[in-house]
């Protein structure tokens, strides 16, 4: 029988691999859509759709998965959930038509589900004092939006876009089967059987739980729309080609996912309150530079007109990308930090509350920057909506957490579940 600290480093390690393919198979859709795109003819609403697709379901399982896997188990929940996604994530190798990608996205998004499964799990293995650097390093699996920016386009490249949910389904297959033979759980980790899903959902009521919602709607929400639209971005505004372009987009997904293990450090060391609101106060100058559009100026002068050209070149506009991705990735970090503080009994159905609040930032978000590309024709527009929701956050935090004004309710009542 392996010793306790054993059992330990194979379950965060196990656990962040297997969520690392996840979720890079929840962001297949980021290089796959592109050629997609190009076949099918879709606009780019359309495309916005079909990559958010897989994220809607990643974020409505959440909320039961982390339930199911307080009352059952996260080893069990992980290892069904992946073996699952198996067969739908091959079959999109044989899709023709547009529904097909987005009926079989719907499936293949299961995955995302893992997060709020896997996040409780490692916790739970893990004392107080070292939980958020715990689910810092589980968190880093997010560098999955990176690898498949990696993955695919080699794929692709080698032999065609039907060859990419093949491979993925094979390793989705051998990573299930490495997860359940060498992870462990533990009876006393389970929350008891006297809980109910009822008693799980009370803390709704609280208005803690809205706010981490709304911190998480960006940090990860934004991060997954951006990780689909950035390839896709980079070819439109910038000329450059598929593999290029994920390549340099990982530049944003890259740091956006293994940094977060850092993140879970500083939150350990500073608290959640201090490492979110920086984050937050550099999204918000990052995402005012992103926004603006590029410009062609034509000044008066006493000599005659001259135009100038103003607008971020791929150089400053990647700098900036990757700065946003390294405050986003602490950001993850310290929201869960919070969760973990606030709601230790508790954690896996938050986790899920707050997970799916995320989530459906990142399946509305990519749909509503392609509206807002086909309705004003500006591609910056998606960061202009996207520094729009940081400022709703940073004075519902300013409010709530520095002049402690209570918004939405008093925060200071205990949350349901964590007082037992």
């Amino acid at each position: 029988m392996a010793s306790e600290k054993m059992q330990q480093g194979l379950v965060l390690g196990m656990s962040t691999m297997a969520f690392t393919i996840c979720f890079m198979i929840w962001m297949m859709f980021a290089v796959l859509g592109v050629p997609i795109k190009e076949l099918l003819q879709l606009n780019e609403t359309q495309f916005g759709l079909m990559a958010a697709t897989p994220v809607l379901t990643g974020s409505l399982v959440r909320l039961p998965l982390g339930m199911l896997g307080d009352r059952f188990g996260g080893r069990i929940v992980f290892f069904v959930l992946m073996m699952v996604c198996v067969l739908p994530i091959y079959l999109i190798s044989a899709a023709t038509e547009y529904w097909h990608f987005l009926v079989l996205g719907l499936f293949v998004g299961l995955a995302g589900g893992s997060f709020s499964v896997g996040i409780a799990y490692v916790a739970k293995w893990f004392s107080k004092q070292t939980q958020g650097t715990a689910m810092g390093v589980f968190g880093a699996g997010n560098a999955g939006a990176a690898l498949t920016k990696f993955v695919a386009p080699a794929i692709i490249a080698a032999a065609s876009w039907q060859m990419v949910p093949k491979v993925y389904s094979a390793i989705m297959f051998i990573t299930a089967l490495l997860f359940w033979f060498f992870t462990y759980e533990k009876k006393e980790h389970l929350v008891p059987s006297t809980v109910s899903f009822a008693d799980q959902l009370r803390t709704l009521k609280d208005p803690r739980v809205w706010r981490y919602c709304q911190y998480y709607s960006i940090v990860f929400g934004g991060y997954v729309a951006l990780a689909l639209w950035m390839t896709k971005y980079y070819v439109q505004e910038y000329g450059f080609t598929l593999q290029t372009a994920a390549l340099l987009a990982a530049c944003f997904s890259l740091p956006g996912g293994v940094l977060r293990a850092i993140g879970g450090w500083m939150s350990d060391k500073f608290g959640a309150h201090q490492v979110t609101w920086w984050v937050m106060w550099v999204s918000w100058i990052c995402l005012f530079l992103l926004s603006y559009p590029q410009t062609e100026l034509v000044v008066q002068t006493v000599n005659g007109p001259k135009q100038f050209t103003i607008g971020l070149n791929e150089y400053v506009f990647t700098a900036l990308m990757f700065i946003i991705g390294i405050a986003w990735a602490f950001g993850k970090a310290s929201v869960f930090k919070y969760i973990s503080d606030d709601y230790p009994q508790n954690i896996g159905a938050i986790s899920g509350i707050v997970g799916l609040a995320g989530g459906l930032g990142g399946f509305v978000l990519p749909i509503m920057f392609g509206a807002l590309v086909d309705l004003t024709g500006v591609r910056s527009s998606c960061f202009m909506l996207m520094y729009g929701v940081v400022w709703v956050s940073l004075i519902w935090m300013y409010l709530s957490e520095v002049r402690k004004t209570p918004v939405l309710g008093s925060g200071s009542s205990g949350p349901a579940g964590s007082a037992s």
